[in-house]
């Protein structure tokens, strides 16, 4: 899968990185990290979502994945050179936005699957012009 993710990128094809944090599986600090450096091994601009797991199916004895561990493992990609990182299946914790990794500005605001507001002008942070990575037709 790693070695997929290297060939999408050389081929010039957008992806998006999402970890479903599970619980006592792959949430601790050398996982996060490790997964991390790979990222930022390929391309810090590659967009990483971080997951809420929720109990279902076969793992219905893991508890769900509490948000200060999504926060953290947020935080830490940012921190550490991840330009876009989100979290996700916690809809209104603030985690789901983009931000302007130069300025910090908001420039799309998210609830969950919905954009409330886009301030992104022609590929560009509103206010500091800096480019913002994605597709944007």
């Amino acid at each position: 899968m790693l070695d997929t993710i290297k060939l999408m990128k050389e081929l010039g094809v957008w992806i998006e990185i999402t970890t479903l944090i599970i619980p006592s599986y792959n949430d601790s600090e050398k996982i996060i990290k490790g997964i991390i450096d790979f990222m930022l091994s390929v391309d810090p601009a590659i967009p990483w979502h971080v997951s809420q797991f929720y109990p279902t199916y076969e793992l219905l004895d893991v508890p769900r994945t509490p948000v200060d561990t999504l926060r953290w493992a947020r935080e830490t990609g940012l921190k550490r050179g991840i330009k876009y990182v989100y979290t996700g299946n916690v809809p209104g914790e603030g985690g789901e936005n983009t931000y302007c990794p130069n300025c910090g500005e908001l420039l799309i605001e998210r609830l969950g699957y919905r954009i409330r507001q886009n301030m992104i002008k022609k590929g560009h942070c509103f206010k500091c012009e800096t480019i913002i990575d994605g597709v944007w037709g």
